[in-house]
């Protein structure tokens, strides 16, 4: 069985929704996770805001309008008169249940319970879309199988058994729609797998009932050796490891939710990254199995704080390493890159929720500086710290201030620290040394 996963543009529109549908209809039973409809879930968190700040007309007008925005797309989706009925009276409930919510106290659970409802209107509309055209499909509602544990992570014994359950209770489907993102927590609770979470959702669905294949559909064909927002002239991979790929998307690339890949690794089940407006191109395979050596991509990620830390003790100070790293643990921050030296050391975060605190707390035994306004640019290939071309990619960065260098701590993966003003300058001048100057490419 296959799954696929189709993000919010693939199921933005009318038009979308049915080359959706196309893409789907082959033999063989499957499962499809949808995503919100492209604009939905921003709508969802600014009403949430505007509730929580009290702003009730300004709530209620936010959610009027989007409903008129879906009781549009519903008339243009749907032709057959009692399906179309059908769709109306639950789009028509989800929005009474929202207007509810605006004189009801703001809470994380309401504010996730608000962002549910994009999903659970994407996918009541394409079932009964693959329905108006004669196909055998049936709804699993995520909120009935998909639960996290006490430590946040998928509970995969609850998942899997739940999501046969639900399987085996309509087995005359072909087409299975699952919502993505959303899920419960370990009491029950609902919540989400963040921003990216439908990605997600498909890698565990198809662990869960060992897939043949798991594809994520977007608006890109694949991952690209650069980040082709900034750099003209990338190319689309048509192959990588599951390594290379979890270090891609830890470090910038928006093409894929950087735990999707760790659900599939472990069982050998291939992802693949498929795009929605170009069925026919290949896309990029995503195995356990490594192919060719030196660089194959560059990805950037932004919003980087850097922190010095140095040791007031000078010398020799026993214990100085553990202290710092217990002071992040204890405030749940991870940290991104780290050199060292032997009386100070430099690390990166992406979250500075915490970041008065920590730095209040090391400052009682050190010397701390902060840097922002940073960006990581992360260079990914299969044993790129051993090809013998590495090294002169930092002759052609002479001229970039890089703040910061992560070298050897994975075969695959070097990371540079640089301004993010500087950012755009450094994939660039990588992208012409690495992939278009046949010189001194690696």
């Amino acid at each position: 069985m296959l799954v696929y996963k189709f993000g919010g543009t693939s199921v933005g529109s009318v038009v979308n929704m049915n080359h959706v549908k196309d893409i789907i209809s082959t033999k063989g039973k499957k499962i499809v996770v949808l995503s919100a409809m492209s604009g939905t879930t921003n709508a969802l968190v600014e009403i949430s805001s505007l509730i929580k700040g009290n702003e009730t007309n300004e709530a209620e007008a936010k959610i009027k309008a989007l409903n008129e925005t879906y009781r549009k797309t519903v008339f243009d989706l749907i032709q057959n008169k009692a399906l179309y009925q059908e769709v109306i009276q639950y789009v028509n409930s989800i929005f009474e249940s929202l207007l509810a919510a605006v004189n009801q106290p703001h809470s994380v659970l309401l504010h996730n319970t608000i962002l549910a409802n994009g999903e659970l209107l994407s996918t009541f509309m394409f079932s009964r879309l693959l329905q108006q055209d004669g196909l055998k499909v049936a709804l699993l509602p995520a909120l009935e199988f998909m639960r996290t544990d006490r430590a946040n992570e998928p509970d995969n014994f609850y998942i899997k058994q739940n999501l046969e359950r639900l399987m085996q209770n309509t087995n005359e489907a072909d087409v299975y729609i699952a919502q993505g993102f959303i899920c419960l927590d370990v009491d029950g609770v609902i919540t989400n797998l963040e921003r990216g979470g439908s990605d997600y959702t498909a890698t565990i669905i198809g662990a869960a009932i060992e897939a043949e294949e798991v594809q994520i559909w977007t608006d890109i064909d694949g991952f690209h050796n650069n980040d082709p927002r900034f750099v003209d002239n990338t190319t689309a991979l048509s192959h990588l490891s599951y390594d290379e790929a979890a270090e891609l998307a830890y470090f910038g690339a928006k093409i894929l939710h950087p735990h999707t890949v760790m659900p599939m690794r472990a069982l050998d089940i291939p992802l693949r990254l498929k795009n929605t407006m170009d069925p026919e191109a290949h896309g990029t395979l995503i195995t356990n199995e490594v192919n060719g050596e030196g660089i194959k991509a560059i990805a950037a990620k932004d919003n980087i704080t850097a922190i010095k830390i140095k040791s007031v003790r000078m010398l020799l100070a026993h214990g100085f390493l553990k202290k710092v790293f217990e002071i992040f643990e204890k405030y749940e921050t991870s940290i991104d890159m780290i050199t060292t030296s032997e009386i100070a050391v430099s690390l990166t975060i992406d979250n500075t929720t915490h970041l008065e605190s920590i730095t209040g707390e090391l400052e009682k035994f050190a010397k701390v500086a902060i840097d922002d306004y940073m960006s990581i640019v992360c260079l990914v290939g299969n044993h790129i710290i051993y090809h013998p071309d590495t090294p002169e990619l930092f002759q052609v960065l002479q001229d970039v201030n890089v703040r910061m260098i992560a070298y050897g701590g994975s075969y695959n993966n070097i990371s540079l620290l640089v301004n993010t003003s500087d950012k755009l300058e450094t994939l660039q001048k990588l992208q012409r040394y690495v992939f278009e100057d046949n010189s001194v490419a690696v």
